[in-house]
């Protein structure tokens, strides 16, 4: 019965997919050159499914692995994100941007997925290289903005803050019982939504 359930919510939920709005100011003449800075920045990676997944996994898989992982892989994607949008800003050529965001919501849910000793040798590389996707499509939008710096502080601490929330939904689904299979199946719905 349960397992007919979460077949059901997984069907629905991707059936339901939305088309992202975190990239509005990238296609939106109205947005160009308004003065959206923090705010913009904050709600960016939670407007965007395909980043609100992400960011959400990071956060899971940091609290799989466990140690001193919690916060150092955060930290990492943060980094990196960061420099990714630099990137975007300068104008670097990335391959696919919308197909590399997707991809890092697939591998990082698999991730969660899979086995432990998986997670540990593969987890930092996928972390490293999605963040560059991720902070790019921040970075792109930063001419638009008249506040660049506030925007920059904002998206840094949106993503922050849905890292902390992936890894308290991990660290709560590692106290149930099934709690540790019932967190890889969402990984793997993760990597479906993907």
């Amino acid at each position: 019965m349960k397992n007919s359930l979460l077949t059901l919510a997984t069907a629905l939920l991707v059936s339901a997919s939305l088309p992202a709005w975190s990239h509005q100011a990238l296609y939106d003449p109205s947005y160009y050159y308004v003065d959206y800075g923090f705010w913009t920045g904050l709600t960016h990676p939670v407007l965007g499914l395909d980043h609100l997944l992400a960011m959400l996994s990071v956060g899971a898989l940091s609290a799989q692995i466990g140690g001193r992982s919690i916060w150092l892989i955060p930290l990492n994607f943060l980094s990196v994100m960061l420099l990714g949008s630099m990137l975007g800003l300068l104008g670097f050529a990335l391959p696919p941007l919308e197909f590399g965001i997707a991809l890092s919501v697939f591998i990082l849910g698999s991730l969660i997925a899979a086995d432990p000793d998986t997670k540990k040798s593969i987890a930092w590389l996928a972390v490293s290289v999605f963040a560059i996707f991720h902070g790019y499509a921040h970075g792109a939008e930063m001419p638009r903005i008249l506040e660049p710096i506030m925007y920059v502080f904002g998206f840094l601490c949106g993503t922050a803050g849905i890292h902390i929330a992936g890894i308290i939904a991990a660290r709560l689904f590692q106290r149930w019982q099934r709690g540790y299979v019932n967190l890889r199946n969402t990984g793997g719905v993760i990597a479906v939504m993907g």
